[in-house]
């Protein structure tokens, strides 16, 4: 058990409702900032393998769908007797990827544009995201999945039991900052460990408008028939690999 439960926070990065407990329609618990603990000097340093290890999500509106992926582009975790004592990851804003319309490079280059404009993520001034992590506990299946009631349409957000992760086995808390805001979100993971390699998993739903992004926000949008708005509702994956740093080293 000590070992899942230093394996749990490998998986660590988020994208993101407000700051009193649990919002309707979010597997993601979303708090204020927590206090991150201070790293013991005897404490183990643990790589994030960066080449493995990535966040995927999916945007819905009325009309379709977009997916893609946001690379890792360093990350740490230090360990004592088993125990995390702390770890930070990073995430380039800059960087994020789309895949569904791979075969239309002139649209592809638009939607990611616009990703990075200051209406979603606002690369310019917040180059990357990171996530600081704060607790880690096994977990108890005591929490209740809400479904959120969504706008009816063709491409409806998968809901929160649709897209949860199969057989969660810890509970993940830490602080992401995103767009210029600390909040604290805690989610299910699932983890585990085979020679030495550590993956983890997990999905989950967020409401992007919490970190400030906005553009297409449907709490705005006056007509929902006419389908002019962008679900505030982010379908987010993680899968990612992990290993001692002097492992890393020989792979």
């Amino acid at each position: 058990m000590k070992s899942l439960k230093f394996l749990a926070f490998v998986f660590i990065v988020g994208m993101t409702a407000a700051c009193s407990g649990k919002p309707e329609g979010t597997d993601a618990e979303v708090t204020d900032a927590q206090e991150v603990a201070e790293v013991s000097s005897e404490a183990t340093s643990f790589a994030i393998n960066t080449d493995n290890s990535t966040i995927s999500w999916i945007g819905s509106k009325p009309a379709g769908k977009h997916n893609g992926w946001l690379p890792i582009t360093e990350g740490s975790i230090a360990v004592r007797d088993g125990q995390i004592e702390g770890g930070k990851i990073v995430m380039s804003v800059t960087d994020i990827q789309n895949e569904d319309l791979a075969g239309d490079p002139d649209s592809q280059a638009k939607l990611v544009g616009h990703l990075k404009s200051a209406d979603f993520f606002d690369a310019e001034n917040h180059p990357t995201a990171t996530f600081e992590i704060t607790s880690v506990e096994p977990f108890d299946g005591s929490q209740e999945i809400v479904e959120k009631e969504e706008f009816e349409t063709e491409f409806t957000p998968a809901t929160n039991k649709e897209n949860m992760v199969e057989e969660p086995t810890h509970t993940i808390t830490g602080n992401l900052t995103m767009r210029g805001k600390t909040l604290a979100v805690s989610f299910p993971a699932n983890v585990s460990m085979e020679n030495g390699q550590i993956s983890a998993k997990a999905k989950f739903n967020i409401d992007r408008t919490n970190w400030g992004l906005m553009y297409g926000d449907e709490a705005s949008a006056l007509d929902k028939a006419k389908d002019k708005f962008i679900y505030n509702t982010v379908n987010i994956g993680f899968e990612v690999t992990a290993a001692a740093s002097n492992e890393m080293a020989s792979m």
